[in-house]
């Protein structure tokens, strides 16, 4: 299979021409990093930023954790896991935590790195570009990152196993890697699939299956009684900051390459 970089097959979602930026922060930020990228190049420049975005999620990840603990102790925010876990064992049945045991252990350490195996490979043979196991290893690394960084630094206790399902878990619980790695490889495959589908209504359809996928594990978590809805709240939100940044950073990479070959066929 011969690998080849496409020249602006990446550009646009539907009309939408993402080398392009609207909004004055897009273009703030453009203007920021193009320097870097001139001097260095497009792809050392999005290597650079996304060490930066890796310290910036890092950071984020710390900054949760110190937050939840600060609310917590207020009860607040905490005050919403045990009405959530009764909630979940008011609903219970034989099949419903079947079907939960079967569709949570897609997220878990040997399902969801199968998953994300074969969206890799599928989308790199069919787009023959290394686009995909780049953007795929850069969003799965920064999510196992916060997932440990996440659970080491709260430690936070399961709730019981009496009322859990099995099989149990004796990881902490916050925050769910299940539903933060859930959210980051269903939204990463999603972005790749948009880029090349034309209809909007197959766009819709896929970023509509990605949102339901991520969201279906987070209710899982709480269903099975494996996480409290707090741990699943926080993996929700600092999974698609960190999948908004691994997205922003290559359309940044498009958008220096764009520059590079506009100035070149100018002949400056």
């Amino acid at each position: 299979m011969a690998f080849q970089d496409p020249e602006k097959e990446d550009h646009y979602v539907g009309t939408r021409d993402l080398t392009r930026w609207r909004s004055p922060i897009g273009r703030f930020l453009v203007s920021c990093i193009r320097q870097v990228a001139q001097w260095v190049g497009p792809r050392w420049a999005l290597i650079l930023l996304l060490v930066l975005g890796i310290g910036a999620a890092v950071g984020l990840t710390f900054a949760s954790a110190e937050v939840y603990e600060a609310v917590k102790e207020q009860e607040d925010i905490a005050s919403l896991d045990q009405p959530a876990l009764d909630a979940a064992l008011a609903i219970r049945s034989p099949w419903l935590n079947a079907a939960a045991v079967a569709f949570t252990s897609l997220g878990g350490t040997v399902g969801m790195p199968i998953l994300a195996t074969a969206a890799t490979v599928i989308l790199t043979s069919i787009r023959r570009s290394f686009t995909p196991l780049i953007l795929m290893v850069i969003a799965a690394g920064g999510s196992l990152l916060m997932t440990v960084l996440g659970k080491d630094a709260i430690g936070r206790l399961r709730p019981d196993t009496e009322f859990a399902v099995p099989p149990f878990e004796i990881s902490p619980s916050f925050p769910s890697g299940h539903t933060l790695n859930a959210v980051v490889i269903a939204g990463i495959t999603a972005y790749l699939l948009v880029l090349r589908q034309q209809r909007k209504r197959t766009r819709a359809l896929t970023i509509t299956a990605a949102v339901a996928f991520a969201f279906i594990m987070g209710l899982t978590r709480v269903y099975l009684g494996h996480h409290w809805v707090t741990d699943v709240a926080v993996a929700w939100t600092l999974g698609l900051a960190w999948l908004a940044l691994v997205i922003t950073a290559h359309r940044l990479l498009l958008t220096f390459r764009n520059y590079r070959r506009e100035r070149r066929a100018a002949g400056t």
